[in-house]
């Protein structure tokens, strides 16, 4: 009888608890709601809308040079232009240069194509020419957009000068690891659900988001807004998501293709202050072998967001690789 009483108590405060969540999620999502409405008052492009395959692409762009430096952000990566800023500074009446937002990026629409890469590079490429941007191309990708950057090459091998990597993983690193999914859907959670939205009242919660993203504490604070707004919009979105499913059937594409390049590939590596591991280390060694001209530079002082820390590193090595700096 004591037995069944205890058990009656259970039932009712996990009924209790459940309704509970039930009503606090509901509040959170209104909360959310609510706060998108004015978020997407202020998320305005700061660049260029084309029309690429149905959808609207965003193309930040300036400067002058006989070849284009296309910068392509890594995987989660929201907003593209806060997140080269600094990088855009260092290039900036130096070269020209392209910041191209993805599907699912930035201020560019979410669309219904797959993630598969010989579409993200299709529409890279078309996203440039309806931007005005012409080849040759100097391909700039961090972390995991080392794999259209490399497929870029492999695909249209003539409007490509050269490769910059910035701590992205090698096509042999992703093919040999699982997609971390749940990481994405986790993230959206908390997003859909205003839970994200209001850590971001807790002092550092912004700065603790990724530890590798530090460096954006040295940002302006309207580039740290942007930075908010856009996570809060469209963070870990479907086309998001479904990047990271297909990433290690992508690398298997990259894999099968071209190699090594006929173009130079510099891939710099991010020491993170003597504390990266020795299996990512490792597969770094594996990049400069995608190129006849292939090089690594070791960056000690800087974590995984190589360009936040050390632009001026990185704007040398893109630099290196412009025709007009080359003999």
């Amino acid at each position: 009888m004591k037995r069944k009483k205890i058990w009656r108590i259970v039932r009712i405060a996990m009924l209790y608890g459940l309704a509970l969540a039930i009503v606090l999620l509901a509040v959170g999502y209104f909360y959310q709601s609510a706060g998108n409405r004015n978020d997407r008052s202020v998320f305005k492009p700061v660049g260029k809308l084309v029309d690429v395959f149905g959808g609207k692409m965003h193309v930040y762009s300036g400067g002058e040079g006989d070849a284009t430096v296309v910068l392509s952000a890594g995987w989660g990566t929201v907003n593209p232009y806060v997140d080269f800023y600094p990088l855009i500074e260092k290039l900036a009446g130096r070269t020209r240069y392209a910041v191209v937002d993805n599907f699912g990026y930035g201020y560019s629409d979410v669309t219904d194509r797959k993630r598969d890469i010989d579409l993200i590079v299709e529409e890279m490429r078309e996203g440039l020419n309806q931007a005005g941007q012409k080849p040759p191309y100097i391909m700039v990708g961090h972390s995991l957009a080392s794999l259209e950057s490399i497929r870029f090459a492999q695909k249209y091998p003539d409007e490509v000068k050269g490769i910059v990597l910035i701590d992205g993983g090698s096509p042999e690193y992703y093919a040999a690891h699982r997609p971390l999914t749940f990481i994405s859907h986790a993230q959206r959670f908390l997003v859909r659900f205003g839970i994200a939205r209001a850590l971001y009242h807790f002092d550092g919660f912004e700065e603790s988001l990724a530890s590798d993203r530090n460096g954006l504490k040295l940002l302006p604070e309207k580039l740290k807004e942007m930075d908010r707004v856009s996570s809060l919009l469209i963070a870990n979105n479907k086309n998001i998501t479904d990047e990271m499913r297909q990433s290690r059937n992508n690398a298997k594409k990259v894999i099968e293709g071209t190699k090594p390049l006929a173009v130079p590939l510099i891939a710099m590596t991010a020491g993170s202050f003597g504390k990266a591991t020795t299996d990512w280390l490792n597969s770094q060694k594996e990049l400069p072998l995608w190129s006849k001209e292939g090089k690594q530079i070791l960056v000690d002082d800087a974590n995984h967001y190589i360009h936040l820390y050390r632009p001026d590193l990185v704007a040398e090595a893109i630099l290196s690789l412009e025709p007009t700096n080359n003999p």
